[in-house]
């Protein structure tokens, strides 16, 4: 568990690093590789995520995607996340952790979900990932069998991960390298 705090606290100081033009610019670059995807442009019911600051900005795309596609997004409720459509951003509301989630009813039908595009502090090419912390996405991400593209800049991927047994990999990693 250390190693892991030790590591999002690696990243969290690179990531202050990046200018906000940055973000934006490499931001659009990574989705664009997202979009070029096969799976993503098959794909007709994605989880998606409303990003955090730090994060590959991601609600221009939502909205964009929103058009053509069913959006889903997590929305936190105590320990654990459940889904729900993103319709626009005016049917949203300040959830945990001051992040927008979507109002609406929740998703039980986890299986007809064909890709999820995953957030996270730090990855390897094992497909490796470290969250921020609190294990939302590892419980959630375990009830779906379908392909998880993770999206992240490029410093943070690392050479390896710590990594328990309950965390959840990704099948894939896009970013683009600067």
């Amino acid at each position: 568990m250390e190693k892991k705090k030790e590591t999002r606290k690696d990243v969290r100081e690179k990531l202050k690093k990046i200018y906000g033009w940055e973000k934006d610019y490499y931001g659009k670059k990574i989705l664009s590789l997202l979009e070029a995807e096969k799976i993503f442009q098959e794909a007709k019911n994605i989880l998606l995520f409303w990003s955090l600051p730090d994060e590959i900005p991601t609600h221009d795309f939502i909205i964009k995607w929103s058009k053509e596609k069913n959006i889903y997004l997590p929305v936190v409720i105590g320990d654990d996340s459940e889904i729900r459509p993103f319709t626009t951003p005016d049917k949203m509301k300040t959830g945990a952790f001051n992040i927008a989630e979507p109002i609406g009813e929740r998703i039980s039908n986890y299986e007809s979900i064909d890709l999820i595009i995953v957030p996270g502090m730090a990855f390897d090419l094992d497909g490796n990932r470290i969250g921020r912390g609190k294990g939302y996405y590892d419980k959630l991400l375990k009830h779906f069998s379908c392909p998880k593209i993770a999206i992240c800049f490029s410093c943070q991927i690392y050479p390896s991960v710590p990594h328990d047994e309950w965390d959840q990999k990704v099948d894939k990693i896009i970013t683009y390298y600067t």
